[in-house]
């Protein structure tokens, strides 16, 4: 499937995103066509983590948060990491970016540990999703149904669990992005 024309964001924190869970995807859609865009917490260079302790490669930051909006993109994709996606939950911008792509009933792809950052943002009521299995009991308290699956597909909402699920993810997400806005997606405000 191809992504052209299509604009994607991928979040990264400053420090702790996973890095294969924030390379791999954005090579994926990349490779499909797509125009990725790095958005943070703020502009400037992203250090990765392997394995949430070791250090990864330094990323370039796109766009702060700020300077953005779910309107300028088809799709977001939402790395894991322990660190990184607690960080990105913690940050309220982030939190109303994420949202905002839910509003409008656009695909988001998330794995591992990103769910987290769903949970913040409020937007997992009633969805069947799947993620680091540690993670299980927040999503569950937060109205979702957790299953132990390579991938998971739920009105647009892609999640997987870990980086062995990678090249499941990443087909997933290109299909997704592929097919485009859900509109059954959109939470109930």
């Amino acid at each position: 499937m191809t992504l052209e024309g299509k604009k994607i964001a991928i979040l990264i924190a400053p420090r702790g995103t996973e890095e294969p869970e924030f390379k791999q995807p954005k090579d994926a859609v990349e490779a499909a066509g797509a125009t990725v865009t790095v958005v943070g917490i703020e502009a400037g260079e992203a250090k990765t983590n392997n394995g949430d302790l070791d250090p990864g490669g330094s990323y370039p930051v796109d766009k702060a948060v700020n300077d953005v909006s779910a309107s300028d993109f088809d799709g977001l994709v939402i790395p894991g990491g322990t660190v990184g996606a607690d960080k990105l939950r913690a940050d309220g911008d982030i939190v109303s970016f994420v949202q905002s792509f839910f509003d409008q009933g656009k695909p988001v792809g998330v794995i591992c540990h990103g769910p987290w950052l769903l949970v913040q943002a409020d937007v997992l009521k009633g969805r069947t999703v799947t993620s680091y299995s540690s993670i299980r009991k927040d999503i569950e308290n937060a109205g979702a149904t957790w299953v132990d699956q390579e991938v998971v597909t739920d009105q647009g909402l892609v999640t997987s669990r870990k980086p062995d699920d990678l090249p499941a993810f990443c087909t997933k997400i290109v299909e997704e992005f592929g097919e485009g806005r859900h509109p059954e997606q959109a939470r109930s405000a």
